[in-house]
């Protein structure tokens, strides 16, 4: 059977933060929750992961009703087995990314980004998966001396760089 493409995009009215991923069991919702609320004191998420097999739901946790919600609309959305979609407020990937990607469920990380995202996925009569995704647009040119500076300004007003 020759798969469909779809292109899904992704719900983010507020430009949050998210992070897309791939994992392997059930336990990833509590080991990712552990991780997030470890890494960052107080820390406002909302967590979704699709389920491949059993009964095959939508699991959610996190400390935000809001981004819990939007979490589990945008994996449904997307629906491909054993993904997870990660809304974070008031914190940033670069935060909990490396954290996340040691967890031992963990796969692969398909995107961590505030940018508009679409979800490329492949659909057969089994189920769904992510092939790609796009994130943001397509560059306009390559960076001026100008704008160089200021990337290396804003990452040190920001904290990241001294």
């Amino acid at each position: 059977m020759e798969p469909k493409i779809k292109v899904i995009e992704i719900e983010n009215p507020k430009g949050l933060n998210l992070i897309l991923g791939q994992s392997h069991f059930i336990k990833t919702v509590e080991d990712l929750y552990e991780i997030l609320i470890t890494s960052v004191p107080e820390i406002k998420f909302g967590l979704a992961f699709c389920e491949a097999s059993g009964d095959k739901l939508v699991r959610s946790d996190g400390t935000d009703s809001e981004l819990i919600k939007l979490a589990e609309r945008n994996a449904l959305k997307i629906s491909a087995g054993h993904t997870f979609l990660i809304f974070l407020r008031d914190s940033y990937p670069i935060n909990v990314l490396n954290q996340i990607k040691n967890c031992q469920e963990v796969c692969r990380i398909f995107t961590a980004t505030a940018n508009p995202l679409q979800v490329i996925i492949a659909e057969t009569e089994q189920g769904r998966g992510i092939l790609g995704v796009i994130d943001g647009e397509k560059p306009i040119g390559v960076e001026s001396e100008e704008k160089k500076e200021e990337r290396k300004e804003f990452l040190r007003k920001i904290g990241y760089k001294k």
